[in-house]
């Protein structure tokens, strides 16, 4: 049985929002603690992902759907707050009576730089406690490798060029091995190569990289999302779909908060479910991380007090014989420091 001395809520959280257009801000709490990742998406309507996090600064987005160099726009979130974040009065993040989920992490915010590796972070902002670390740096063109600031292996990663445009999201996953890659932003299968994680798995206290342009081009500058499983708190790992209404059940030890699973032996959308929209089995509001849709109400998975199973014969979740990968952090584990059980929705 999966304990933590601590609560998964003052690590990650999902806030849903509603937009009010406000020149001076509209300030979202509630979400428990001060974020140092917050990624927004707009439910109701056909928007970007804007994904902001305190290494960067305020005001500065990439979106998991393009391959787009960071944006600095003083309209987006303006501020990281003790309880949540303060958002302008753009309309990709706070058009009035749309509706938004954002999923926080924390870190520590802007960090130091970590020298553990051949290139010197700018900054890597840690919270070792929930395995999650956050990196700035600038390419060298050649094999290389940076500091996680972990201490502890990473089981997956999300790499983004952000000086310019026309490059993808790369994802390390330990499921897929460092001998291959896939992509967030769009749909493709796992892809094979030697040029980006130079077949090399990463280690406690550094991940390494080749010279792609993705990961590591001369002069270019990249954001690292990294994260290292936690018992009773975070889970990457991977399993096959079997095609029907009974699907496979994924055990993760925890009562999921978020979710978001990928199918790797062919095309489908990153799929994200979370605790919050909707709120109850079986069916679960989805997002997609690799596209601009508005919100889907597939009945697809539930989630349950030890991980969440498959409720129908869906490429995106449940293909018969497909492989798919995921990422999930908890809502709660099956017992933690305040000492009650989790329960099913």
């Amino acid at each position: 049985m999966a304990y933590i001395s601590f609560q998964p809520k003052d690590y990650f959280n999902t806030k849903l929002y509603t937009g009010d257009g406000e020149p001076a801000g509209n300030a979202i709490t509630g979400v428990g603690f001060q974020p140092d990742w917050v990624w927004i998406k707009e439910r109701s309507s056909s928007n970007a992902h804007l994904l902001f996090d305190a290494v960067r600064g305020v005001t500065k987005s990439i979106s998991s759907n393009l391959t787009s160099a960071e944006v600095t726009d003083a309209q987006y979130l303006t501020t990281f707050g003790t309880d949540g974040f303060t958002v302008g009065p753009s309309n990709d993040i706070n058009e009035p009576s749309s509706t938004y989920a954002s999923w926080n992490w924390k870190a520590n915010g802007q960090g130091s730089s970590n020298t553990d590796g051949s290139i010197n972070t700018t900054y890597t902002s840690v919270n070792t406690t929930a395995g999650f670390s956050i990196s700035k740096y600038t390419g060298t063109g050649s094999n290389a490798t940076i500091g996680t600031g972990l201490g502890a292996i990473p089981h997956m990663a999300i790499f983004k060029r952000t000086d310019t445009s026309g490059f993808n999201w790369f994802v390390y996953h330990r499921s897929l091995g460092a001998g291959k890659f896939i992509i967030l932003d769009t749909t493709g299968a796992e892809q094979s190569s030697t040029s980006i994680w130079q077949n090399t798995t990463p280690t406690s206290s550094v991940i390494t990289l080749g010279g792609d342009g993705g990961v590591n081009a001369s002069g270019g500058t990249y954001i690292a999302y990294c994260f290292s499983q936690k018992s009773g708190f975070s889970s990457m790992g991977s399993y096959t779909g079997n095609g029907n209404a009974d699907g496979a059940f994924i055990y993760t030890g925890f009562k999921p908060a978020f979710i978001m699973i990928k199918r790797t032996d062919s095309t489908a959308s990153w799929v994200i479910f979370d605790n919050k929209r909707l709120g109850y089995n079986v069916a679960n509001y989805q997002l997609y991380a690799n596209s601009t849709s508005g919100e889907g109400n597939n009945v697809l998975l539930d989630i349950t007090s030890q991980g969440f199973k498959c409720r129908a014969n869906h490429l995106d979740v449940n293909g018969s014989g497909a492989t798919y990968i995921y990422m999930a952090f908890a809502e709660a584990p099956l017992v933690s420091s305040n000492g009650v059980p989790a329960v099913a929705r």
